[in-house]
């Protein structure tokens, strides 16, 4: 009997990084797989992103709608309840013997809180990571403890998952799935990328790819911190900018009505996308001068193509960077000076990538263990201790 392994995707974001895991299942005669698409997938304010995984081949199992058009606390609260109950009910029609789910958004959380109750084990891709201005930091832990299979981006990621009490023997430090597509895809050239986006072309200047996401525990203002981050870029004048828009965080909608704005006022350099498509977003990264925001692609992908991060405000705060990755303050001057300093030829030629994140064979052995790991009495946990206490 085939093994049914569910695999949950909730933004255009994870999709891109579970794409080549849901391909790598499918070379599997062993496994039958399975896809929940939910969240921002199947919102047209965020693109109607699940026609990406129906374009690029997939069978779509099960479509659940969650996503509320307000992105209040409360709306969220909403979405995630929503979530859980569309998604409960989906497991009951697929009932498959492994859910995998990805990262700390609250799609991931509503996703594990219902294959727990179900009594389904979970497979969980970047725990144990910090980002210590988010939300989305308790939601990762959260979901590391309704997991019985987890697969960390770094080693002291792995070290944390054990340190919440997790098993050793479950927990897989194979990098993170990013640098696949890096490694795998087929990028667009430069030419490209410009028939794609006009604004790119005849660009003398700079090329910034910009991602800001709300910090969603900080009392300050969002739209303070957004527009300091476009002010600081309009002082470079002859810079070509690429922004992709928030998603659908508390504010995040706010941020992304600044962005229209600033497109609309700047239209011969700036170009805006809800979703550029994984392959677009990397080939627009593969020849940015810079990568600027609170993005973790600017944390994971960019420092492996030798791209150059400003990284803005406390967003990715505990996250092993490597060094080509300059944190700064979310205020106008320290952006401004952030990329100043990046632009500079002297700062990447001392600042090689470590490769913090894995060689970009990350998909194969994850599809390894999650068709051949032993199931039979998964589902029961104890914690491990890694001081002897009991």
């Amino acid at each position: 009997m085939k093994r049914r392994i569910c695999v949950l995707s909730g933004t255009r974001a994870d999709y891109g990084l579970l794409y080549w895991l849901m391909k790598e299942l499918q070379t599997y005669s062993s496994v039958d797989l399975q896809i929940i698409a939910t969240g921002m997938h199947l919102s047209p304010e965020f693109g109607m992103t699940y026609k990406f995984i129906e374009a690029d081949g997939f069978l779509i199992n099960e479509k659940v709608e969650m996503l509320l058009s307000g992105d209040s606390v409360t709306a969220l609260c909403k979405s995630m309840g929503l979530g859980v109950m569309g998604i409960s009910e989906a497991l009951a029609r697929l009932s498959p013997d492994l859910l995998v789910v990805l990262g700390d958004r609250f799609e991931a959380l509503a996703g594990a809180q219902a294959a727990m109750i179900h009594r389904i084990p979970i497979a969980h891709l970047h725990g144990g990571e910090a980002t210590e201005g988010l939300i989305d930091e308790a939601i990762r832990h959260s979901i590391t403890k309704m997991s019985h299979l987890h697969f960390v981006a770094a080693e002291a990621y792995r070290n944390k998952v054990i340190q919440l009490g997790e098993s050793p023997d479950r927990v897989f430090n194979f990098g993170a799935t990013g640098i696949d597509n890096i490694k795998r895809l087929p990028l667009f050239n430069r030419e490209e990328v410009e028939e794609r986006i006009p604004v790119l072309k005849g660009a003398k200047g700079p090329v910034f790819l910009v991602t800001y996401h709300p910090v969603t525990l900080l009392n300050s203002s969002p739209e303070q911190a957004m527009a300091d981050l476009l002010s600081a870029i309009e002082e470079f004048s002859d810079a070509c900018v690429i922004l992709t828009k928030s998603n659908a965080d508390t504010a995040g909608r706010v941020i992304n009505e600044m962005i229209d704005q600033f497109c609309l006022k700047h239209p011969e350099r700036a170009m805006s996308s809800v979703s550029l498509g994984q392959k677009l977003y990397l080939s627009v990264m593969s020849i940015a001068n810079v990568v600027v925001g609170n993005s973790s692609s600017g944390i994971i992908e960019a420092p492996a193509m030798n791209i150059p991060t400003v990284n803005i405000g406390p967003r990715q705060q505990g996250r092993a960077k490597a060094p080509s990755v300059l944190d700064c303050n979310e205020t106008k001057s320290e952006i401004v000076s952030g990329i100043q300093t990046v632009l500079e030829n002297s700062f990447m030629a001392s600042r090689k990538d470590k490769h913090v994140y894995g060689d970009g064979n990350t998909a194969v052995k994850v599809a390894e263990v999650l068709a051949s790991y032993d199931l039979d009495g998964i589902i029961f946990k104890k914690f491990y201790s890694i001081d002897g206490v009991k």
